[in-house]
């Protein structure tokens, strides 16, 4: 059984609110790594970069766990009224929600791999790698009946407009 037809915010609402989502890990991801820089009194950034990415990967999963397992919205879903819930419209158990925060990096990981498989150190050519897989990513989701992501398909998720309560 699945939600009966929900209202699903558009892929532009599902955009905006993902870019709004980066203005607000830059934040949390500038703690942690402060945090990290000074508990460990790292003096070079290339110095436990690799530490500091784990840790990072980790603080993120927290990070969108909490907000999925506890009323399916992060700070930027509430901003452009988006839900998370799973295909019946109940809250995300904690392992559903760990296992969409793994899946959520297919926005990125083809494109990633590609830079490193191909070698590329250019900074510019990284970020426009990024922004075609990125773009490219999402388009996808133009393929599914629905619109859904990839990784909401696979955890068995969706994406459904919350509107505000009148008061």
């Amino acid at each position: 059984m699945t939600l009966a037809s929900p209202e699903r915010p558009s892929l532009k609402r599902r955009m905006a609110a993902f870019i709004y989502e980066g203005v607000v890990l830059f934040g949390v991801v500038f703690a942690t790594a402060f945090v990290f820089g000074t508990l460990t009194q790292q003096r070079h950034a290339l110095h436990g970069q690799h530490a500091l990415q784990a840790v990072l990967f980790v603080v993120l999963g927290l990070y969108f766990s909490w907000f999925w397992t506890r009323g399916g919205q992060t700070v930027a879903m509430k901003a452009w009224h988006i839900r998370l819930v799973d295909l019946h419209g109940q809250a995300l158990s904690k392992p559903r929600a760990l296992a969409r925060y793994c899946l959520s990096w297919l926005w990125f990981a083809p494109a990633l791999i590609s830079v490193w498989l191909i070698g590329v150190r250019s900074t510019g050519a990284i970020f426009g790698t990024l922004i075609a897989g990125v773009t490219t990513y999402a388009l996808l989701s133009r393929i599914h009946p629905s619109g859904q992501f990839l990784h909401d398909v696979i955890c068995g998720t969706q994406l459904i407009t919350q509107k505000p309560i009148k008061r």
